[in-house]
């Protein structure tokens, strides 16, 4: 068996059990890795403390091979045992993955204020995110007191083809990554792809005329959003936008289109200029917008 070439570029799918799903005749690919980090990814919100048992239900893995594999994560550092209940819980050595790509983008901090004094303002909450496969992840955000049922938080996956915020960032992208991104999506969850499929480009379309684009609740009901592009970093290959949820009773009428679309286009346009990535916004026609977003 020959492994993949890899100087073709692919793009990267959803979760390590898809990939490790599709890689069974690379001979390059390292399968017990896989399987370790497919443990890992089997946590989330709200599936906090697993079993070896849940593990093998959640992964397809064999309990056995899952019990080497916790055991191993938890010498390592990366998962700690709970003796009492006979579960693990993801441990404190995890963070330090995530601290060099966190490190590296370092507009984030720079950023914040601008997007605190937004989310203040609105009483609701500023995120970025970045493009994860057919997900977004939340790498800052910042939010006023009372946000909802939706409070953003680092690390936290949304799907793109849902949300204001993955629109945007497929806006970002060349026009052969966009369209491998659809095909993904497609492939990933056909009927998704299929009830989404026009809102999603429209949104694109949205954020190449208005610099900004619109989500009423599809994601989550009691939550409207807008987002705006920011750039598609090309050494790293990594697309940024930044959107801003609200909840919806306390919105006015035309003011998520009228007022604060405008106002996130405008701190996109304010990020870009601190970071020197103003040609990878969408080309749009601008106009002055004040901080009253009016």
């Amino acid at each position: 068996m020959a492994p993949r070439d890899s100087s073709k570029p692919r793009h990267p799918l959803s979760s390590a059990a898809a990939v490790l799903a599709e890689s069974v005749d690379d001979a390059a690919f390292a399968t017990t890795l896989a399987k370790g980090l497919v443990v890992l990814e089997a946590f989330k919100a709200g599936s906090t403390l697993l079993g070896n048992m849940e593990l093998s239900a959640l992964t397809g893995i064999p309990r056995p091979t899952v019990a080497r594999l916790t055991h191993t994560l938890a010498e390592l550092g990366y998962l700690r045992y709970d003796a009492e209940r006979a579960k693990y819980r993801v441990a404190a050595r995890a963070l330090r993955i995530a601290h060099p790509l966190l490190a590296g983008m370092q507009f984030r901090q720079m950023a914040r204020p601008m997007m605190q004094e937004l989310a203040l303002s609105v009483r609701g909450t500023v995120s970025i995110g970045l493009l994860d496969a057919t997900s977004m992840i939340y790498v800052e955000t910042a939010r006023s007191g009372d946000v909802g049922p939706h409070a953003p938080d680092i690390g936290m996956p949304i799907p793109v083809v849902m949300t204001a915020m993955g629109r945007a960032a497929a806006a970002t992208l060349p026009p052969a990554d966009a369209d491998r991104l659809e095909r993904n999506i497609g492939a990933e969850d056909p009927e998704l792809w299929s009830a989404f499929r026009d809102k999603y480009r429209a949104g694109i379309a949205q954020c190449k005329s208005r610099g900004f684009c619109t989500c009423w609740g599809e994601y989550m009901a009691s939550i409207h959003a807008v987002a705006a592009p920011l750039f598609h970093a090309s050494e790293s290959r990594q697309s940024f936008s930044i959107n801003c949820g609200i909840p919806a009773f306390r919105l006015q009428p035309g003011q998520l289109e009228g007022e604060i679309g405008p106002r996130i286009a405008a701190l996109a346009d304010s990020i870009r200029a601190i970071v020197g990535q103003a040609e990878s916004a969408p080309p749009r026609k601008t106009k002055k917008i004040t901080s009253a977003g009016k």
